[in-house]
């Protein structure tokens, strides 16, 4: 079997390197696009010796652009190379505009679409990234789902067939990265365990406009008082908190610089909670038995908040919210035992 698997982002990039030696294992033949839609592939060192990650067969350099033009000039270059390798199966993964691009020419070229991380639903049902992953998913016929959450949605639009709760691909490289977790930061920042908070912060709803990043960082100070905050500082935030000068509301906080996955993983697993905007670091709290302050106004995730691991907060909120809030465990492995990879491969195999 040759399957094609398309990339566009650093976490489709991560995705893929758990599902390629899953593939890899039983000798399919893999063909590697990345869209080039936002990443370079200048990857930390570890993640490419432990996952042995191969270059792209294919880049096709689309870089940022309009949302029709972007996945326009993916579906033109994609075609070429689908026509040319003749690959069984198409994988996407996620919700960006490969994501989309990728499912369009596959249900034109009539080839198996296998979506990963199929039937995440949230609002606002005009963003983007709802838009694609709704599509991808009416025209996909493998439908991999994180969650029975991810399943349920999907049923509740009438999607039945080929939908499989394989769990999430996602746990696979946390478990896999889990002891290579770095925890220096801890004795580094003078924290105590368990007593601190880890915030990150970027989305654009809550750091474009001034009144509203204003609310939310004078939020933070007052939870600084209480419980110590450590904020690696995201270049969009900077440069946010800079132009309506905001300065004076960091004073206190332990503001870093940007850290990498393993830093993050290793910091926030001795904190006492998450303030997160960020989808991905939402769930990884979770694994890690953290709870999260989710500071968005609905997340894919809502599993998390059904169990009350998370919750979601807002600007006005989120001072009370952090004090009151300390989550609860999951009654059970919400996004199965870490085997989504070997799960997903054997579906492709054997239908």
């Amino acid at each position: 079997m040759k399957v094609i698997t398309l990339i566009g982002g650093r976490p489709q990039f991560i995705k893929e390197a758990i599902l390629h030696q899953e593939l890899n294992r039983v000798d399919v033949k893999e063909v590697l696009v990345n869209s080039g839609q936002h990443y370079d592939f200048n990857m930390a060192g570890t993640f490419l010796d432990i996952f042995k990650i191969k270059d792209p067969d294919y880049n096709l350099k689309v870089g940022s652009g309009k949302h029709g033009e972007m996945t326009a000039k993916i579906m033109i270059s994609l075609e070429e190379i689908v026509e040319r390798e003749t690959p069984d199966k198409i994988i996407v993964f996620g919700d960006t505009n490969t994501t989309l691009a990728g499912a369009l020419i596959a249900a034109k070229q009539k080839i198996p679409l296998a979506h990963v991380e199929a039937g995440i639903r949230m609002k606002p049902k005009d963003m983007p990234e709802e838009i694609n992953r709704i599509l991808t998913d009416r025209v996909a016929n493998y439908l991999f789902c994180a969650s029975k959450k991810s399943a349920d949605n999907l049923k509740k639009e009438g999607i039945i067939d080929g939908v499989h709760i394989t769990g999430d691909i996602v746990y696979d490289l946390f478990l896999k990265m889990e002891p290579y977790f770095n925890h220096d930061l801890i004795k580094k920042l003078d924290l105590e365990e368990n007593n601190y908070a880890v915030v990150t912060l970027h989305r654009d709803y809550n750091v474009d406009h001034k009144d509203i990043l204003k609310k939310i960082l004078t939020n933070l100070s007052r939870i600084n008082n209480e419980l110590k905050l450590v904020f690696p500082l995201h270049p969009r935030t900077k440069s946010r908190i800079t132009q309506y000068g905001l300065e004076k509301h960091l004073e206190g906080i332990n503001v870093i610089e940007p850290i990498d996955y393993l830093n993050l993983m290793g910091l926030a697993s001795k904190s006492k909670k998450v303030i997160t905007d960020s989808g991905g670091f939402q769930k990884e709290a979770y694994f890690l038995g953290v709870p999260a302050l989710v500071v968005m106004p609905d997340t894919g995730w809502s599993e998390l908040i059904d169990e009350g691991c998370n919750i979601l907060c807002n600007k006005n909120n989120l001072y009370q919210l952090a004090k009151d809030f300390n989550g609860r465990k999951a009654r059970k492995n919400i996004y199965g035992t870490g085997d989504s990879g070997k799960r997903i491969v054997k579906v492709l195999l054997d239908n």
